[in-house]
């Protein structure tokens, strides 16, 4: 039963296939759509558990934390207005949105400001590590199922493919150099950055294969 069980939470380090998964960016059906919110909002939710984990955030969320601090804007309206200010971004750069991309800024910047207001912020340090693993396993399994719709990238994702596709740099050199970016400017701003953010940084990569992993070996049964 173990080895079973390990087999099944094997990562996996391509996107799979599923009954779900567009043919394009802006071919959505109901399932589709409900797929992608669940995807989303689960994203949303972990960031949110992170957050309120007290020990660091996920480098984008330390930003908008950041920024929220000094305009006293919810943290939910902040994360909204960056992905808007980076899918202004991709312009010069010619990458194309999809609906996906649409709903990433709207869903995901609800969903972490309704786990804003039910997630009890944690003073206590290993409950905070508790909430730390369980908010990057949630970001994992969001885009793990939201990725799989395959109706375009969020505006991050989006532009850290679009520069490297235009520059010809590694992506792995991209999305690091946009997250130390980011990450440094969001400290500065007064943005949480502890354990919490390392963690984000080694494991999401892991959870996101896991998540694919699973989805596929469900879909193929």
């Amino acid at each position: 039963m173990a080895n079973t069980f390990g087999e099944f939470l094997r990562p996996h380090r391509t996107i799979p296939k599923t009954p779900w998964s567009a043919p394009s960016r802006w071919a959505i059906s109901p399932l589709r759509v409900l797929v992608l919110v669940i995807g989303l909002f689960l994203f949303g939710l972990g960031e949110a558990f992170l957050l309120q984990s007290g020990i660091g955030n996920s480098p984008w969320t330390v930003l908008a934390e950041g920024v929220s601090l000094h305009f006293s804007f919810p943290i939910g309206g902040v994360t909204a207005l960056i992905s808007c200010v980076v899918l202004f971004l991709w312009i010069p750069l010619r990458e194309q949105p999809g609906f996906g991309t649409i709903m990433n800024i709207l869903v995901i910047a609800a969903a972490l400001q309704i786990g804003i207001a039910i997630i009890p912020h944690q003073n206590n340090y290993f409950i905070g590590l508790v909430f730390a693993l369980l908010g990057i396993g949630l970001v994992g399994i969001g885009s793990g199922i939201y990725i799989t719709c395959g109706l375009g990238p969020g505006p991050r994702d989006g532009l850290m493919t679009a520069l490297h596709k235009k520059t010809g740099i590694r992506i792995g050199r991209v999305r690091l150099s946009l997250e130390i970016l980011v990450l440094t400017g969001g400290w500065l701003l007064g943005g949480t950055v502890g354990v919490g953010t390392a963690l984000f940084a080694l494991l999401i990569g892991q959870s996101i294969a896991i998540c694919f992993g699973v989805v596929s070996r469900l879909t193929s049964q």
